[in-house]
């Protein structure tokens, strides 16, 4: 199929999640024992700023999931995960200053050693911070909790 350049234009300039579907992987790092990384937003991330959020990014063209959490936690928390458990996927449709958007969540645990755990992209990440699973900080991503529940067992489990 051929395409013209005002086709190369609109798919240059398309957002994922607000134009088309975006795929995103979603991960919850954990220490082996109970306690979840969470990191609170900054105001440069494009939407909830100053909750706190697990990690999570956008699958680039070509990636297979694992590849893209591991670049994720990598590029997030300056770490190479340990273990990683593929838990399952879900929708995430919200609203962003009166947009829908639609993303693919692919949701991942990912056990990581702390010592070694670091603030990676200081321009989206304003603090980090280790809790029980049961003792989260305010205010949350709207997504987290849900996210949670689905990840919780395998955590702690661990």
């Amino acid at each position: 199929m051929e395409t013209s350049n005002s086709d190369t234009y609109l798919i240059k300039d398309s957002k994922r999640g607000v134009d088309h579907i975006g795929v995103t992987c979603v991960f919850f790092c954990h220490d082996g024992k109970g306690n979840i990384l969470l990191h609170k937003r900054s105001a440069a991330c494009r939407d909830e700023q100053g909750r706190w959020d697990c990690g999570a990014g956008a699958m680039e063209f070509g990636e297979t999931f694992e590849e893209a959490v591991t670049r994720e936690i990598r590029e997030e928390y300056c770490v190479e995960p340990l273990e990683l458990t593929h838990v399952t996927s879900t929708n995430v449709l919200r609203e962003n200053n009166g947009v829908k958007t639609h993303w693919v969540a692919i949701l991942y645990v990912a056990k990581v050693d702390p010592v070694g755990i670091r603030i990676g992209e200081p321009e989206k990440i304003d603090e980090i911070g280790w809790f029980k699973t049961n003792e989260l900080p305010e205010p949350q991503l709207s997504m987290l909790s849900k996210h949670l529940d689905l990840v919780k067992r395998i955590i702690l489990k661990s």
